[in-house]
């Protein structure tokens, strides 16, 4: 069962109680804060054999400090699946009621459970039943949820510590036909929290949330998989407030960049939950990249344990699971077994629905959309039917560029495209400047950085977007070669004088980086960096 800490006693002492809080603010993020505990708690295809299920638990992790930094201190990252002993938030809290204004904080993780199977009080690997149920020994999971709510004027003078540890514990059951016994053990988690706030103008303050691993580290040379007895597993935060609302780090309001770049942000990834927005009155910091206001789709029925990866592929892979992988699927884990149960007995409008969905649909009109940049794309191609700087005219209901021959005049190797009075194309040096409203991650960690345009390309919508290799990645050659680009609007670049030095270093990125995941998978912005 979830634990909540709730305040008392003195110096924030704190005592575990076995019951949620009651729903509040908290509970619209509680479908996407579930998907981060439980994301690769285990992989398709879910059994125990599979490889990917040899090296579990990359995000949030938090070991004892002596035992991850046994070879060197650890590098500060935002967020990602680099091991750490601590992990920090920091994000501005606008005052709305000066009286009475309150910070929570719920920082939840999942406790390892080792799961053993006896026989006769001996340890396997596996044990048949009589009735032919496998039972497999295997490592789960408990989920473990602390709060702890702080009067904010208390913060900005002190500042407030609390436990967020889980205690030891063993269960054992006995196997209904007798041949044995399951045996769960768990070790006892020792974390703390630490809450403080600074004030940076009369309704403005920064707020830091530290939750770090205070274990005794195992001996040296312990396995990963050992230690992990002992470490905070998918580490995330949920902070909410009365009296207050919280800022994007991705699109903060206007005048507020310049605050949002000096919130350090380490091992985690903070953003808005809420409406649509630049401010809201909940914040999830995440150890893997998220947009802000971030939803789980309503079309999903159930957690696969992997939110990157799309249901209905996983669910038809899952449809494919022979009886025997099945078998081993169900005595591997009981969240296993609980999604053959779904996928086995899902309806098919359900299965339908996963296909995919229409969130907005614009009209279609007899005229193509007018390109953005209607006068500034020159092909140097021959032309074909329709200039590039033309709006052909296609039957009613029908894009243009659905028509045959709409994009014939079109050159991505030689077209070019108009910038700030430079005209942009295959060699041209430009800098990235992508735009913080609608960039992805890895737009956004490139902020700054210099690099050579390879093509001019034009989507559907009759958007223009240009492919760029980054100069200093050692790569470069080889992404051109196999056609892997960045890609970016006219609108995000800043043309370089046509000489410059070929070596001219490019600029860090932002220490702000919020974004939202990319197309190709999820990626820890450790990596992404």
């Amino acid at each position: 069962m979830a634990e909540a800490l709730v305040e008392g006693g003195a110096k924030g002492a704190a005592t575990m109680v076995g019951a949620r809080p009651s729903p509040d603010v908290f509970e619209q993020l509680s479908a996407v804060a579930d998907a981060v505990l439980y994301e690769g708690y285990l992989l398709y295809p879910y059994r125990r054999s599979s490889t990917k299920n040899r090296v579990r638990w990359q995000f949030g992790v938090l070991f004892p400090r002596d035992w991850v930094e046994a070879d060197g201190p650890v590098r500060p990252g935002v967020s990602g699946s680099a091991d750490s002993w601590y992990q920090q938030t920091e994000c501005l809290l606008r005052i709305r009621q000066p009286d009475g204004a309150r910070v929570r904080v719920r920082v939840r993780y999942l406790q390892m459970q080792r799961k053993q199977v006896e026989e006769e009080g001996r340890p396997v690997e596996s044990l048949h039943g009589d009735d032919g149920t496998v039972h497999l020994t295997f490592d789960e999971a408990l989920p473990r949820e602390c709060e702890v709510e702080v009067p904010l004027d208390e913060l900005l003078r002190d500042g407030r510590t609390v436990a967020v540890g889980a205690a030891a514990g063993e269960n054992v059951e006995a196997l209904s036909d007798g041949t044995g016994r399951v045996v769960r053990s768990r070790e006892e988690i020792r974390a703390e929290t630490t809450l403080t706030a600074e004030r940076l103008s009369e309704d403005l303050c920064r707020i830091r949330v530290r939750t770090a691993n205070t274990a005794p580290a195992p001996r040296p040379g312990t396995a990963r998989d050992e230690a992990l007895r002992r470490a905070l597993i998918a580490t995330h935060t949920l902070v909410g407030g009365d009296g207050v609302e919280f800022v994007s780090l991705i699109d903060p309001p206007a005048g507020l960049q310049a605050s949002v770049r000096a919130c350090r942000n380490e091992f985690t990834f903070p953003v808005l939950g809420g409406e649509d927005g630049n401010t809201g009155p909940v914040l999830l910091s995440a150890p893997i990249i998220l947009p802000d206001h971030p939803q789980v789709a309503p079309e999903s029925p159930g957690d696969l344990h992997d939110a990157a990866e799309i249901d209905e592929i996983l669910t038809l892979r899952t449809m494919l699971l022979t009886d025997e992988e099945k078998r081993e699927a169900r005595a591997t884990d009981p969240r296993a077994a609980a999604i053959l149960d779904r996928v086995d007995s899902m309806p098919q409008e359900v299965f339908e629905r996963l296909h995919g969905a229409v969130r907005s649909l614009t009209p279609a009109t007899a005229t193509a959309p007018a390109d953005p940049f209607p006068a500034t794309v020159t092909p140097t191609a021959p032309a074909g039917p329709f200039p590039a700087t033309a709006t052909p005219t296609a039957p009613a209901g029908r894009p243009a560029w659905w028509q045959e021959g709409a994009d014939d005049g079109l050159s991505p190797a030689t077209d070019t495209v108009l910038v700030d009075g430079v005209r942009l194309g295959g060699g041209s040096r430009v800098r990235l400047r992508p735009r913080g409203r609608g960039a992805d991650a890895q737009d956004m960690f490139l902020a700054g950085r210099t690099a050579e345009v390879a093509a001019v390309f034009h989507d559907v919508d009759g958007s223009v977007h240009l492919a760029v290799t980054l100069d200093d990645d050692p790569a470069a050659e080889l992404n051109h070669w196999y056609g892997r680009f960045h890609y970016f609007r006219p609108d995000e670049l800043e043309p370089l004088e046509p000489a410059g030095s070929p070596d001219e270093p490019s600029a860090p990125a932002p220490a702000a980086a919020p974004a939202r995941h990319t197309s190709d998978s999820e990626t820890p912005a450790a990596e992404a960096e």
